[in-house]
Parts: C-alpha cells; structure tokens; sequence
C-alpha cells in the first residue's frame, strides 16, 4: 500500500514522512548522501543555492538548464538525528525524525520545512514524502508573505491561497487556472527562491488553505526529484539567478517592436493584399502581416509545410508585393500531421511521430470538437512530430528553409500542448504526462533554430505553449482571451505573471480573440496597454484594423500606434536590458518596487522598462484607480508633475493614456515612421 494523496484535501496521517534512516554522510567533496525509507537522497550547494536530487532522470538530454552548477566544497559535523552542511554562503540544519531542515545564507534563515504542527506530532503536514503521486515538499511561509511567479496566469499575480498546477493547457481562453505557459519556479520578496528542474506536471498549494494556509506545499508528480532553494537580496537579482540557470532570452530583432497585423484569417491573397494596401495608403504604422492557420493552409491536410493550392499556386508573387509594401511576413503553424496528408505515413514509417504503445504504430490523436465551430474548424485526425526523434527534429527544422527563402520572415508556432495520454510513447522513451510540458520547450527550440538558420531578417517568432526555458527562444503570445474587459484585464496579469517567471518578452491579442464583439472601446484600451508591451498584435476573430471600429476609435488607437513607434528607441534599449538581466519588459509593482509594498497589490499597473510607469484602462467607461510610488512623477504628454506615495483615481477621455515618468528622468524616443525599415535616426528625449 503506497502513500495516497489527494488533491482536494489530502489526509495528512496517511502520507508516511520521509526518515533520516542512517547517518548523512559525504560521498564526495560536494554532494551529501542523506539515506531514508524512501531512497537516498542527494544534497548539494552551488551559487544556485541547495539543490535536492532523488532518484534517476535523464531530464539533463532536454536541456531545460544551460549553466552546469559549479558546487561547493562541503564540510559536515553532527550525527543522524542532527547534522549541519556548510558550502560557500550557505549553512543547511538536518534534523532526522521526520526529515527536515532550516537553510541559512550568510547565516539568516532563509527557509525551512514548514512549521504547521499537530497535536500529537511536530509536523502535520510531511516536510518530505514520497507518495503515489511523486514527491511532496512542504516549505515555510511567513504570515504574511506573497508569492510569485508559476508561469502566465491569469489571477492575483500573488499565488499565496492558490492551488496552481504546473501543466501547460490549451486553456481556450484566460478565465480558469489552466494557462498556455507554465514554469515550476516561484520566489518571494522576502528574497528565497523555489525551482523544480523537471519536465514533469508540478502542483504548488501556495499557503492554499485547504492544504495549510501557512506553508508552501509542492508535489512534484514524478519518481525523480530535482529541486533548487536558493535567496538573493531583490527580486530583480531572483530572477537573474534563475535566467542564469535557464537561460537569457536573446534581443529580438527591432522590427519585432514594430505593429504586427493579423486576423483569424485572411481568406486569400486578394483579402490579405487589399488589407495590406489599405494600411499602407492610411498610412498606420505596421510592420508586419500575419497569415493565420486556414489563411494560408487546407485545413484538412495541415500541417506539412505546403501552400494551399488552390488559393496560392503561386504564392511568390503575394510575398513579393507585400515586401514592396515594407512588410514582414509571419506564416502560422502546429506541430501536427493529418492523417490526410501523405506526409503522415511517411513520418509514421520512419518513427517520427508519437507513437501509441498499445500498438506500436503512430498515435492518432482526435480533437475534441466541442470548442470548434464556424471559425474554428473541425480538425482532423493527426500526427504529432516527436522532438526527441533526432531526424524528425531536423526534418522539421530543415522543412522551414524554403518558407524563410520564399521571404517569410516570422513563425507563429501555435498549439504544442497536445501530449496528454500516457498511451503516448517518444522516441526518448518518455510517456504523454511526463514529456507533456518540456515538448512546448523542444517545439519551440527547433522552429527558433530555424529561423536562426535560415530567416534573412533574424529570428523571432510567436509560441502559445511554453515551459522552462522557452524564454530563450522568444517571443510568447497570451493564447485566446475573450473579446471583452475581463480578457483585457486577464491578459494584462497574464503578461506580468510570465514577466516575473522569467520570461521578458510577451503579447496579446489586442481586441480580444473570440467572439468578434466589435467592442470599440475596449479595442481602444487594449490597444493603448500594448503599446507598452514587449510586442503589439493586432489579432482575432473579425478584422482587427482600426478603422473597422469606427472613426473615433480608429483616431485613439492611430494615437497609440504612434507612440508605439516614437517608443521604439526606448523599447529596444529595453529589450536588450532583458537580454543581459532576466527583467521583463513589464514589470509587475512588486518587481518593480520591492521596498514600496504598499504598491504591490495593484497588479494591473506595470512598469514599462525601467523608467515608464503605466496605467491601463481595463473597464468601461475610462476610469482608472492606481497608485503612484513615492517621489514626483511627470505625465505623458504633459508638463503636469504630480506627487506619489498616493492612490488616485480619475477617469480618461478615449484618446488619453495614463502614463508617468519620475522627475528628472527621460527616455529617448525616435520619429513617426509607417514601419521599422524608414529612418529611425532621428531620435529626441523625453521629458526635454
């Protein structure tokens, strides 16, 4: 009879405590054996704080981390119901009956086991455990502590009272806990650090209270244990730790700043060039179009790579005009192979898709239908490309060449959230569940490489799904909010919450992206909070042009493309301070202001880089409450200073934006240009 765990409410005296079964001891200079009933295992210390390791993995073959730990040289004195670990800065107190611990850095206590206790035993719930479920780990948090982190979702960007799970999700929308982009890494002001290296579904009771409102409990539903404790002085230096260890995302190129168009779809070349030209010859700003799945797909044969023949025969001479135009060109994808097309059963043949294991022959994965409708299209049975098949990730990396050639510039790679079935079999050899969230990363890593082999103008693209370390092949976009207020404000947590998972660079779907609510003034605000997003697309069902929302509405969010690409000097300065530091380019209060907590509960308010503080509209009607931090702020497009240290409220005209700079600060700012390839070299500050 193993150790049961539910979910809901777990029965605390049935989960067996991990024991210290015999003496620690050094196997080595650098790691300490801890031997238990439940195996051994495996403590060390590097600048990456303690790490825990159990059982075996080959987790190392899909490279989630891209910096070896370089450990420290132990020292260990004690016996086995106390011993104390020394290594560089840190000091770890074991205790034996049950298992746990307290870790000190520079010798303040950073964490410890979790201190909720029982009548009749010191702790109730099991400071570490091994049950049918994989392995729980229950932390310390302090009464009143936050939590961040966990990846993009869309609630209190504050975990603590959430049961969050670390599984990516075709969410279908920004309304549940279900999200698109998931990381097990969480941090909290008070400065200590939680990384789980694993590829494996983690669920996180952040002082959840049915688990114990007081403590940090983490399942880690795997038989092997990979964790990372560690503490720094700020959450700007956390999340430099944690990009250290997983990597930088690298500077997208400029014209990535730039406006990208796009619609759920344009229905063929004469819709998208009329579209294109009619940007041009209103002269809105706009760097790039975008053809969606069925825009340049047959549906029924998706994906391989082919023109729809009988909308592009030729398509060369569409790419040809919307370059003429000063357009970049993004092309949507998926990692998926009907069954229609011939390309299925040659992949089939030479094991490059999933396999089902009942059979031994490619995995036929089924759609449910219930979320397709007119616009989403019934998709038929397919094939999913199995990264860990090495010919397979270079046929797909190799299959985007004559794409990028044809003068395709961008990928959108959507979807890659589809391995849920532990019918499902790799060629690594890992089941659906376990290799689930880290194939977002491998799809991710494989189409970026490609654009970094083959695209003439540098490589960038859109994922929807995400997970450790997709921050190094950026850009990520929100998945599909509802077109209403609620989607707004949903999408702006979401950004903010995968900003301080370290993931600098993101985008939504300004308007929304179901249903086609031709809502102009929530169009509006959404566009004027993207202006200060890492990257503006305009997406979603129905046109997404500004004048389609009526000429009110076409002026404000003309406005705001605007100064979209006056910003773009200061983006780009920006972006590449993200690239060196881990910082998003929206910065939730808390990250942004770690020594001004009065500030940190506002969570739709952000940071814009270092220097711009916005404000966004996410009701009807205009009115926006917000708190300033302290010192003197300067408005946007006024000489008005206001004092901060102060809430306010107000309520804006469709055309205003609500942004703040500090006194005696500026920012550079360039020239109103249509698009990125103009002359951007005429450059001013502001305030002058």
């Amino acid at each position: 009879m193993g150790n049961a765990f539910s979910v809901i409410e777990p029965n605390w005296n049935d989960i067996e405590a991990a024991e210290i079964t015999k003496q620690p001891f050094l196997a080595n200079d650098t790691t300490l054996i801890v031997p238990t009933q439940y195996g051994e295992l495996r403590l060390s210390i590097s600048a990456f704080g303690m790490r825990i390791q159990a059982g075996e993995s080959n987790d190392d073959v899909f490279g989630m981390l891209c910096t070896p730990c370089e450990n420290e040289v132990l020292s260990l004195k004690g016996d086995k119901a106390h011993s104390t670990l020394v290594g560089g800065d840190y000091r770890l107190e074991l205790y034996a009956s049950p298992l746990h611990f307290k870790l000190y850095k520079n010798d303040i206590l950073v964490q410890q086991s979790a201190t909720d206790g029982h009548f009749v035993r010191q702790h109730r719930l099991p400071p570490f455990a091994k049950t049918d479920n994989g392995w729980l780990v229950s932390l310390e948090l302090g009464y009143d502590e936050a939590v961040y982190g966990l990846g993009e979702k869309w609630g209190k960007l504050d975990k603590r009272g959430q049961l969050v799970r670390s599984y990516n999700h075709d969410a279908l929308g920004v309304n549940a806990e279900k999200s698109y982009k998931n990381t097990p890494y969480a941090w909290s002001p008070e400065g200590w650090n939680l990384f789980v290296h694993t590829p494996a579904p983690v669920t996180h009771g952040v002082g959840y209270a049915l688990w114990s409102q007081r403590a940090y409990v983490c399942l880690v539903e795997d038989a092997a244990l990979d964790m990372f404790i560690y503490h720094q002085d700020s959450p700007a230096q956390s999340i430099h730790t944690y990009s250290q260890l997983t990597g930088f995302a690298p500077t997208p190129p400029t014209w990535s700043l730039g406006v990208i168009l796009s619609k759920a779809y344009y229905k063929d070349a004469e819709e998208l060039l009329a579209v294109a030209r009619e940007v041009r010859e209103k002269n809105m700003p706009c760097d790039v179009i975008t053809l969606d799945g069925r825009a340049w797909q047959d549906t029924d044969t998706r994906f391989a790579f082919e023109w729809d023949p009988t909308r592009y025969a030729d398509p060369q001479p569409v790419i040809d005009e919307l370059k003429s135009l000063g357009f970049k060109i993004c092309v949507w994808e998926y990692p998926m192979i009907s069954v229609k097309n011939p390309l299925y059963q040659k992949a089939a043949d030479k094991g490059w898709l999933i396999k089902d294991k009942r059979t031994g022959e490619a995995y036929r994965y089924e759609w449910d239908l219930s979320p397709f409708g007119e616009v989403l299209t019934p998709l038929p049975d397919s094939g999913i490309l199995d990264f860990t098949h090495p010919e397979a990730y270079e046929f797909w990396k190799t299959s985007h060449k004559p794409l990028f050639e044809l003068g395709v510039d961008m990928i959108k790679a959507d979807f890659g959230e589809q391995l849920e079935d532990d019918n499902m079999v790799s060629y690594s050899g890992d089941t659906g569940n376990r290799l689930h969230n880290v194939y977002s990363m491998l799809y991710n890593r494989c189409v970026y490489e490609a654009a970094e082999k083959y695209c003439k103008t540098g490589p960038f693209l859109f994922s929807r799904s995400a997970w450790t370390g997709s921050q190094r092949y950026p850009s990520q976009w929100g998945g599909d909010p509802q077109a209403d207020w609620h989607g707004l404000a949903a999408s702006i947590r979401g950004s903010l919450s995968w900003g301080m998972s370290g993931g600098p660079f993101f985008a939504t779907d300004i308007g929304g992206f179901y249903k086609d609510t031709r809502d102009a003034e929530l169009y509006v605000r959404w566009a004027q909070a993207s202006v200060f997003s890492a990257h503006m697309r305009l997406h979603g069902i129905g046109p997404r042009e500004p004048w389609s929302y009526g000429d009110e509405a076409s002026q404000a969010v003309f406005d705001a493309l605007k100064l979209r690409y006056r910003l773009i000097p200061y983006l780009k300065q920006t972006a590449e301070k993200a690239s060196k530091t881990g910082l998003p380019v929206q910065r939730a209060m808390a990250l942004a202001f770690p020594e001004q907590p009065v500030c940190h509960s506002f969570e739709q308010q952000f940071m814009c880089g270092d220097d711009l503080l916005v404000v966004p509209c996410v009701v009807p009607g205009g009115k926006i409450k917000y708190y300033l931090p302290e010192g003197e702020w300067v408005r946007l497009g006024s000489e008005e200073t206001v004092t901060g240290g102060q809430y306010k409220e107000e309520t804006l005209a469709l055309d205003e934006v609500a942004v703040f700079i500090q006194k005696g600060k500026q920012i550079v700012m360039g020239p109103d240009v249509q698009h990125t390839d103009m002359n951007m070299t005429n450059t001013h500050f502001w305030p002058a």
